[in-house]
């Protein structure tokens, strides 16, 4: 491949992005990327029929997918290739009776999901997105995913007239009383509450009056872009962890004639808030799935363990590249640089679940694809975060490693990241995935 094919795949991450506002979004766009390249969809309650060398993909509650190729080899000997990343993003969430009129204003009430940088969602155009739920014919629920086309809302700053110190002591914003954006301007005894679902439902062409509830989320209403004096950089929304999903995607893809091994493709919600929920890592949506794969034909729950015995598992998500202006909250031995590689993440109190074994794995796969690695340790006196690899680690007992593209700004509602690192880790993943 040419310097080219790493620019091409960089600028399929930056449309995947536009594409998926929300986790529904994000899901929704690889389900019809797994249908356009012959996957076929599964559903959880009805009964699977199997074949070597097929394509499938199940869909959890709208905001989470697993997608498998089944290997030519039986299971107990060749095992499963997994890859897992997580859809979802820190940002705002609005309330369930969310919109408001005080002081002239109209405003919507929002909740914090996850762990965002709140003031870098200050001063911007912003609109709104997710899931608005219908009544149909049949007494229940169809949903239908939306997004505003246009800025339908602002939080904005207080003036540094009433705040002379914010400069020198920073931007302290109380969740509740600081964040609810401004939608327009009323008083309470002419505003209509609905406004805001029946505005996104107008626009999607759907009735009003069939709304019966929506999940819906603030967010950034920019285009990801290149940038940068030669365009090296990514500027995008939710590059935590879109860019994780789409490698991990974009690996499956390319994996050609059926592999010996069966690959799978776990893409989850919920990891910003601690995956405990239904659809999330923490969940034992990737168990089941896994076993019935494995217990199919027949084949027996000793089968089944000796499956996950000969398993070996990637757990895909950003990575901390060395800030220039802040390079000494980074480990001196341990500072990754954007467009140097996929990041190999390690932490001696299992923050993250590689080892030795699975570290070394991963480097073969590199090599493999052609790609460097990096090394990421956090400074050992600051807190590490975490991700789904050892939660998965631990449900599965599969040995496991966790890695990322290196980025700058996570949590910001727009971050940084490297053009060259989306290719290199496609390259990698997928050498895990027929190696």
């Amino acid at each position: 491949m040419t310097p080219d094919d790493f620019r091409a795949t960089a600028h399929d991450l930056l449309q995947f992005i536009d594409a998926s506002p929300t986790a529904a979004h994000a899901v929704a766009e690889v389900g019809r990327r797994l249908e356009t390249a012959g996957f076929q969809r599964l559903r959880e309650a009805d009964a699977w029929q199997l074949a070597p060398g097929g394509r499938y993909f199940i869909v959890r509650g709208h905001t989470s997918v697993i997608a498998a190729i089944i290997g030519s080899e039986p299971l107990p000997a060749a095992g499963f290739r997994i890859a897992g990343a997580h859809v979802d993003a820190p940002g705002l969430r609005l309330k369930p009776n969310a919109p408001y009129a005080a002081n002239g204003y109209v405003q919507l009430g929002v909740e914090v999901y996850g762990g965002p940088l709140l003031a870098s969602w200050t001063d911007r155009d912003l609109t709104l997105a997710g899931r608005l739920h219908l009544k149909d014919a049949g007494g229940g629920l169809r949903t239908v995913l939306v997004r505003g086309d246009r800025p339908l809302c602002r939080i904005p700053q207080l003036a540094i007239h009433f705040n002379r110190e914010v400069n020198d002591k920073g931007l302290v914003l109380n969740k509740q009383q600081h964040l609810p954006p401004i939608c327009g301007l009323g008083a309470k005894e002419a505003f209509d509450p609905r406004s805001v679902s029946t505005l996104l439902a107008e626009q999607a062409g759907l009735d009003a009056n069939e709304v019966v509830a929506a999940d819906l989320e603030v967010v950034d209403l920019q285009p990801a872009t290149f940038g940068g004096l030669d365009e090296e950089f990514i500027f995008a929304a939710r590059i935590d962890n879109l860019a994780g999903t789409h490698a991990v995607l974009n690996a499956l893809l390319r994996v050609g004639d059926p592999p010996a091994a069966t690959c799978v493709a776990a893409l989850f919600d919920s990891e910003e808030v601690g995956s405990q929920t239904l659809a999330g890592a923490g969940s034992r949506f990737m168990d089941v799935t896994l076993e019935r794969i494995a217990v199919r034909d027949g084949a027996s729950r000793e089968d089944w363990h000796r499956s996950l015995a000969r398993s070996l598992l990637v757990s895909v998500d950003g990575a901390h590249a060395v800030h220039p202006n802040f390079a000494d909250f980074h480990d001196p031995q341990h500072r990754p640089l954007l467009n140097g590689g996929p990041v190999i993440k390690i932490n001696a109190q299992q923050r993250y679940a590689t080892s030795p074994e699975t570290a070394h794995w991963f480097e073969q796969c590199a090599e493999r694809g052609g790609v460097p690695v990096q090394r990421y340790v956090h400074r050992t006196d600051l807190a590490c975060g975490s991700t789904i690899g050892p939660m998965t680690a631990t449900r599965l007992g599969v040995p496991t490693i966790d890695v990322g593209s290196p980025m700058l700004s996570m949590h910001s509602i727009r971050e940084t990241g490297g053009v060259l690192d989306q290719e290199s880790m496609v390259r990698a993943l997928r050498e895990h995935y027929v190696g």
